[in-house]
């Protein structure tokens, strides 16, 4: 059980660092512009509007980032258990863990992101209204995620 913990640990800690990482271009495209924070939005506002019964025109932050913070340390969940997998077959140091990390960030922003944001949203990944930017964004966030999930693990396991 130990391991799910590290993994949620993990998780949140490199979850922390992409939102950080979003930050600036959040304040450059606002919301839109980060993908998974757009997504976030659309969630929130219609669970607001479905609990009180009214259009809610409000960005609601804390629920973005919250959802946002559980989805990426819920998604960790898994990553000690490759890591382990990985590690009873190859010899492991820092730069294969960190190498598996930026994989398995990528297969998450394959196959959670990609496929679901424009039925969420309503807009395109690749013919984004803002270009190439939010889509190249996410993915360097996903990237830096699953490159301090290696490192973390690396060093708790």
């Amino acid at each position: 059980m130990e391991i799910v913990y590290d993994g949620l640990i993990v998780g949140l800690l490199s979850t922390v660092i992409m939102t950080l990482f979003e930050i600036p271009f959040w304040k450059y495209w606002g919301i839109t512009g980060i993908l998974e924070w757009h997504e976030n939005e659309v969630l929130v506002s219609k669970s607001i509007e479905k609990i009180r019964k009214i259009k809610y025109n409000k960005t609601n932050y804390s629920g973005i980032f919250l959802l946002h913070i559980i989805n990426g340390s819920l998604a960790a969940i898994v990553f000690p258990f490759v890591f382990i997998f990985f590690k009873s077959i190859f010899k492991q140091d820092i730069l294969f863990s960190i190498i598996l990390g930026i994989i398995y960030g990528i297969l998450l922003w394959l196959l959670t992101l990609y496929p679901i944001h424009k039925p969420i949203t309503g807009l395109s990944i690749i013919g984004h209204p803002l270009g190439k930017g939010p889509m190249i964004i996410s993915i360097c966030g996903h990237l830096l995620y699953g490159i301090t999930l290696g490192i973390f693990v690396y060093i708790l396991i």
